[in-house]
């Protein structure tokens, strides 16, 4: 990648989500990409640290909102202050990208912007960074929205996928190709048809793009984005922000302008990658022993198999039980079958453990 392509390329993290699915360890302040889950890093922090090499600190940003942002700020005193973004109102991920867009554009009317999941586990970091430069080598010369997609190893229902297409000639990669259209998470007799027929990839959520080609997609279909995006001041926009972004339409960035957009590529990963997306997304991140146990703190067992325990500042003893989800913290204790996690962020707590 030339130096002009590194220069011109910002990285923007969406770290706003609320990780309803890890509670109790995940609260709304406190949400799962500011947990240590898988190390001594929180997630948030392992995904800004996987540029480093590409991006300077300077050049990444962290879009969180007003309830996390002391949190955040705390997770990362690395990055500059004035990096770490809060939205002013919940959105969606389109405005989030409108948001980056404008940032990146106001800096830089040249930017390449990266948009990147701050939840996500990827620990092949040298070939995501060869594959990352590959990338934004081929959206520096090209305006086309470049996505990452990843190679299913299972019929996954709760992934959106990407039809793929015809290899795209790129100088130094053979591994970008069209991607023909977006589909949203299927049932399963269609997610294992895209599991066999290997011509789909699931949706990371990991976009590059120019500024200038998501602003003409905007203008296209989402006028009140462009709009946004051309009216974004350099300097200070602290008092823009709070006044124009809760006016933004509530839309994701995939039915707002990915699935319309005149060209969209998706780089297919050669690394490792995991949404992390609840408690049972652990065991192959942590370990398993001899008995299928995944533990992490304190914690001794007799009869129990296939167990995922968590211990916080006691000691948990698990004896003649199976498939369990056993999370302790100082103020609250989860125990869940591991078949239903995905139930967790249904459960009627009471606010003051939201």
């Amino acid at each position: 990648m030339t130096i002009n392509s590194v220069d011109r390329l910002q990285v923007f993290i969406m770290a706003g989500g609320s990780g309803e699915r890890f509670w109790p360890a995940s609260r709304t302040a406190t949400p799962k990409h500011l947990l240590k889950l898988l190390g001594d890093q929180t997630l948030l922090e392992q995904s800004i640290r996987r540029f480093e090499g590409i991006v300077p600190f300077e050049q990444i940003f962290v879009l969180t909102n007003v309830a996390q942002i002391e949190a955040t700020l705390a997770a990362v005193p690395f990055l500059p202050a004035e990096n770490i973004i809060a939205e002013p109102a919940k959105r969606d991920t389109a405005p989030a990208a409108a948001l980056a867009t404008g940032i990146a554009r106001s800096r830089n009317s040249d930017a390449i912007v990266g948009l990147f999941p701050a939840d996500a586990m990827i620990h092949d970091t040298t070939a995501f960074r060869r594959q990352l430069t590959e990338a934004t080598e081929f959206v520096a010369v090209n305006t086309s929205i470049l996505t990452f997609s990843i190679t299913p190893n299972h019929a996954s229902t709760g992934f959106g996928y990407l039809q793929l297409g015809k290899p795209i000639a790129a100088p130094g990669s053979n591994r970008i190709v069209s991607v023909e259209r977006f589909i949203e998470k299927p049932h399963a007799d269609r997610a294992q048809d895209f599991f066999l027929g290997k011509k789909h990839g699931w949706n990371a959520g990991m976009f590059l793009w120019q500024a200038e080609t998501f602003l003409t997609e905007c203008r296209r279909h989402q006028r009140d984005l462009e709009k946004f995006i051309l009216e974004f001041p350099k300097g200070d926009h602290a008092s823009y922000l709070a006044e124009r972004f809760p006016l933004l339409p509530k839309i994701s960035v995939d039915f707002a302008i990915m699935e319309k957009a005149t060209s969209v590529v998706a780089a297919i990963a050669e690394y490792d990658w995991d949404d992390v997306g609840s408690w049972t997304a652990l065991p192959p991140h942590l370990g398993i022993d001899e008995n299928g146990n995944t533990v992490k703190g304190k914690v001794v067992t007799l009869d129990a198999t296939r167990n995922i325990v968590i211990a916080g500042k006691r000691t948990i003893a698990l004896c003649g039980v199976s498939d369990l989800v056993v999370v302790e913290t100082d103020d609250a204790v989860l125990v869940c079958h591991r078949n239903a996690v995905q139930q967790i962020k249904n459960l009627p707590l009471p606010p003051e453990l939201k």
